[in-house]
This record gives C-alpha cells, structure tokens and sequence, in this order.
C-alpha cells in the first residue's frame, strides 16, 4: 500500500513536460502540481494518530487509500491545470494519513522482536518504489500518456483495498479524548508552510519574497504549536514522547542521516543527466543497482539487530555512507556507467544499515498505546528530511556554480555537493556512535524493555486468536 504513495511521490516530475506540452504551458508553471502533494501530506499527518485511536488502524488505512485511489483517478482525467492541482492536494491529504497509519498497524500488531523480521520485507517496497519510479514513469508517458502515471495506481492499489478488507487485523477504535482542533490547525500551518518554504527554495531562491515568507510564518507556527501541545492535556501530537533519549535520539538521526542518504538518490540522476548529458532512462538504470544493495543488506541487519545493535549498525552504516559519498566526488565528465553503478550498489550496501534500526530502535521503549503517536511523529521526521535532501542538493550547486554558469552548473559543482553530504554523513555517523540502544537490543530479544502487553495474533479475516 505504501508502496503507490512513495511511487507517485517521484514519479510526477517524470510526466511535467508532457503535462505542459497538453496544457500549453512551460514546465516550470506546473511547479504546484508536485509541490502540492508534499504539502498537503504534511498538513494531514497531524491528524493520523488521533483517528488511528479513534477509528482503528484498518479504517483509517483503508479509508485513506481508497481516497487516494479515487483522486488518482481524478487526477488522469484532469481537463486542466487548476483541477489537478486540487486532486494532487487530495492525493496528498490522503497519503498524509496512509503512511502513518500503516506504520502504525504493523507497529502496533508485531512485538519489538518480530518487528525486525517483518522489516526485512517491507523495506522491499520502500526502495524499489523511488528506484523503480523514474524508469516507470518514462515508460508510461512514452508509450501511453502522462494520465498513466496517475491511471496506474488504480489497478494496482485495488487488489491492495481488497486484500486489505479481507485479512488486515485491527481493533475498532476507542475513546482516544476530545480533539485538539487548535492543534490540528496550528501545527498543519505549521508543517505545510515551512514544506512549502523548504520545497520551493531552490526553484525560486532562498531570498526570495514568497520563500522568506513561508520560512518565518512557519518558524511561527511551528513555535506556537509546540507551546500549545505541550500545554494542552491531551494534544493531537505528543511531543512530550521526545523526553525519551532513544525516541528523541533516534528521529534526529533520521532528520539529518535522510539529508544526505536522499540528497544521494536526488543528486545522481542529476549529475548523470546535466554533467554527463545522458538520458533518463540511462540515469534511472545507472541509479536503480542502489536499491539492490540496500535490499542485500538488510537481511543482514535483520540478523544482527538483536546481537549488537542499532548503535554500530547504524553508526557503520552511516561511516559507509561517508565514505562512498566521497568516492562519488571523484566522479567527472569521463566516469563510467558501470562505475557509477558500482558506487550506487556500495551506496545501497550503506544505507541498509539505516532504515530498520532507526525504525524499529525508536519505539522500543515508547508504550503501546502510544504507537500511532509515535509513529506520526516518525512520520513528520522522516517528511521533512525528505524534503530537506533535495533543498540541501539544489543550495549546494547553486554555492559550487559561477555566477555566470547558474543554468549549467560545472562538474565540480556536483563534486561540491557530494563533498557537503559526506560531511552530513560523517556527523550522523558520530552521534550514531552515543545511540543508547540497550533498551533496543533488549526488546529485539524478547525482553521487556518497555514492559508493553503482547497484542493478540490475527488470520483470516482479522478475527483474533489468543497467543
């Protein structure tokens, strides 16, 4: 399921000039259409965890990737700019309580041991879905139109729906207490505007009117909202789970170790594209053997987890991540395919050692019954590292490159920002090395390091069976 909402997250860009060659206008004018889609998912996620405690986690699921189905739907039989942009909003809006949602019906089914072995399949999707985008997307717009790149998620998140209805497991929800209206308003702003801001600041410049603006209100709202939820009784976002060391520890690692992990997958098809002047599909062949090595290397972690935990797991990782960042700064104008290739899959390799730790090592010692909390704010986290990757790219070219070569950035730009990334890395790295993990390995083994209550098994069509 999450697998159609990562997929149509990257996959837009790829349909833009077809989009603007039928609607007759220039690929940048259509910047909303994507823009929209991250913005409005940030809106929605405050929400997730009340409704998840409210409805159940199989409702709330199901209801969102029926929407995002439908908007899908919507938006291939868009007749003009203005109408896509709304069903990219809902798209959005609907994806926004998809991804927290499920995180926290896997989260909330499985204990903290088998949480590991059951992310070792669904880190699956998760990296073959923006590998596999680009190269799908190309194929899609040339041999069909752009409205497939929306049409194809219909056929494919149906059976998901059914299957979903028929043997997904979740309670009926419960008395979660009143909603935190004032929350949900002032942290949406919150989130939404500084999305905006950080999205849109390397297309039309950090000093600019619009980007400027967006920034400072949202260090605004977002200031205000913090004080609010921590004032409030029961607060749609529980921000007071972050006086937990290895709650808190671990989502600032996924905050900054996603800058320079994603900035990598951002920057790559960019060099091979702008400096070494080969084609999308090129690119998204050379580019995709990453998700191979990632998918190698998390069936390992998923071994070694409870034997030594996520502090060297993730530490050595992010050292690995370092280290081939720097090889990819040697790369020039004459760097081969199959170099550039293998630095990719050794890319992959590193990042494996990040995903699962950080995941599962986040909620070993939060309670049960606040897992769609934490899982929201996970998802929060995890948003606005994503959009920080391609912003900390784009203001590290713009630094590398002459004034007088802005549109054509020079190689040594690319190698710039290679070198900026590394240097993320390398600090992540470090505070990866003081990660308190005991409570992890202890939970990883069977141990009751949160003392939480083991939720009952389910088959067949979600009925329980006692353990």
């Amino acid at each position: 399921m999450t697998f159609i909402a990562i997929v149509d997250g990257a996959i837009t860009t790829v349909a833009l000039p077809s989009i603007a060659r039928q609607f007759d206008l220039t690929t940048a004018a259509l910047d909303g259409v994507v823009v929209v889609y991250p913005v409005c998912l940030a809106m929605a996620i405050p929400a997730s965890a009340w409704l998840v405690e409210r409805f159940g986690g199989k409702r709330v699921l199901l209801t969102a990737l029926v929407g995002f189905l439908v908007s899908s739907a919507l938006c291939g039989s868009a007749a003009g700019l203005g109408v896509l942009v709304v069903y990219r909003a809902v798209q959005g809006l609907s994806a926004g309580l998809l991804l927290p949602a499920s995180a926290a019906l896997l989260f909330g089914t499985f204990t903290p041991a088998e949480q590991v072995r059951v992310s070792r399949y669904m880190i699956v999707p998760q990296q073959i879905a923006p590998a596999a985008a680009p190269i799908l997307g190309g194929l899609l717009v040339d041999h069909l139109s752009w409205r497939w790149v929306f049409y194809v998620n219909v056929p494919v998140g149906l059976p998901a729906v059914v299957f979903g209805a028929l043997f997904l497991a979740g309670h009926h929800g419960g008395r979660p207490g009143r909603f935190d209206l004032t929350g949900l308003l002032l942290s949406a702003a919150a989130l939404g505007t500084v999305m905006f801001g950080v999205c849109e600041g390397p297309n039309r410049g950090w000093s600019s009117a619009a980007v400027v603006t967006a920034l400072a209100l949202g260090a605004v709202l977002l200031t205000a909202a913090v004080v609010q939820q921590l004032r409030v009784g029961e607060p749609l976002l529980k921000l007071r789970l972050f006086a937990d060391r290895l709650f808190r520890d671990t989502n600032l690692l996924n905050l900054v170790g996603l800058i320079p992990i994603l900035g990598a997958m951002y920057l790559g098809p960019l060099f091979l594209q702008q400096a070494q002047g080969r084609t999308a599909s090129e690119s998204g062949l050379a580019t995709f053997p990453e998700a191979f090595g990632v998918l190698l290397t998390v069936q390992v972690v998923g071994v070694l987890y409870a034997r030594i935990g996520p502090r060297i797991i993730v530490g050595c990782g992010m050292t690995g991540v370092c280290a081939v960042l720097l090889a990819f700064a040697t790369c020039d104008a004459d760097t081969g395919p199959w170099t550039f290739r293998a630095y990719m899959f050794l890319l992959g390799l590193a990042m494996g050692c990040f995903f699962i730790p950080t995941t599962v090592a986040s909620l070993a010692t939060v309670d049960r019954s606040d897992l769609p909390q934490a899982t929201t704010l996970n998802t929060v986290v995890r948003q606005t590292g994503g959009a920080l990757a391609p912003a900390m790219v784009t203001t590290a070219l713009v630094l590398g490159t002459p004034a007088a070569a802005a549109a054509d950035p020079p190689v040594s730009a690319y190698q710039h920002a290679y070198l900026v990334l590394a240097a993320l890395a390398a600090v992540t790295a470090v505070f990866a090395f003081t990660l308190p993990d005991g409570p992890a390995r202890a939970a990883a083994r069977g141990g009751t390091a949160t003392a939480p209550a083991r939720p009952a098994r389910f088959r067949g069509r979600g009925q329980p069976v006692d353990s």
